[in-house]
């Protein structure tokens, strides 16, 4: 069992499989996109499974992959193969913007173990779709949400971020929507990496982030490093000999609470 130390307890691993995403989301990105890393400098499938079946060994029952795009990583339904016949995985699952689950694929990472997917959508006005993500059809969106519930990636999750811009009305549309869909909602907090003081009407109740006392997680990115926090600048370059090591290390390397990263866009860790 991996604890920090300051008693939490860690077992969930988040591991950004790619920088690459084909929304420049404006929480996100930003409109130009950002260099992105070259193949040899990403984490393969073997050496994230390596990564994967270290962390189950340690306590690590709870992976997620994310991106930047986690469905623009070619043939990512291999991987995810790979990862869900590591022993002690429990709980295999993605966060995508569902713009590019077709039904077949939706089949493929279900039949390869893919256990759930969150979908991000912020809201229902398709004006207003392409606005936040500055590129994005909406009813793309829609058929990745219809896609995920016939192959069974169930409980299907909507994650809305909430900024200064969202009023109560378009969350309770998004409450009904959900609710008639058979969908989750997840209201998100909209918050900066680089900025301590929260602006948003503290008068709401958010689903995340949760609090910092609460955390039970470490961030792989895409190019080899952990994170201990989202909110730190801190980072570990993961030693592929020692991987075991390494991961202790981010874990010990975790701080109380989260204050700011500057080193990295939101995109290039995976949220």
């Amino acid at each position: 069992m991996l604890k920090d130390r300051f008693g939490r307890k860690i077992d969930y691993l988040r591991i950004s499989v790619t920088d690459k995403c084909n929304y420049r989301c404006v929480y996100c990105m930003p409109e130009e996109g950002v260099k992105l890393k070259s193949h040899d400098e990403i984490l393969s499938f073997e050496e994230i499974t390596s990564i994967a079946r270290c962390a189950a060994r340690l306590g690590i029952v709870k992976i997620r992959l994310t991106g930047g795009e986690p469905l623009v990583r070619r043939d990512i339904e291999l991987l995810v193969e790979m990862i869900s016949r590591c022993e002690g995985i429990n709980e295999l699952v993605m966060t995508t913007n569902g713009s590019l689950l077709s039904r077949e694929k939706a089949w493929k990472l279900k039949e390869a173990g893919l256990s759930r997917v969150n979908i991000s959508l912020d809201t229902l006005d398709g004006d207003e779709f392409k606005r936040i993500t500055r590129r994005g059809n909406i009813e793309d969106v829609f058929a990745g949400i219809d896609a995920a519930k016939s192959a069974g990636l169930n409980p299907v999750k909507i994650n809305m971020v909430i900024s200064e811009a969202t009023s109560r009305s378009q969350i309770m549309e998004m409450r009904s929507f959900c609710k008639q869909e058979g969908l989750r909602l997840q209201t998100i907090k909209q918050f900066s990496l680089y900025q301590r003081e929260e602006k948003l009407d503290s008068s709401f109740t958010f689903d995340r982030p949760p609090p910092c006392s609460l955390c039970n997680k470490i961030r792989l990115t895409a190019d080899g490093f952990l994170k201990p926090c989202l909110l730190s600048n801190a980072e570990i370059k993961l030693d592929l000999n020692n991987i075991e090591e390494s991961l202790k290390r981010a874990v010990r390397e975790k701080p109380l609470r989260g204050t700011i990263c500057e080193n990295r866009l939101m995109s290039q860790i995976g949220g």
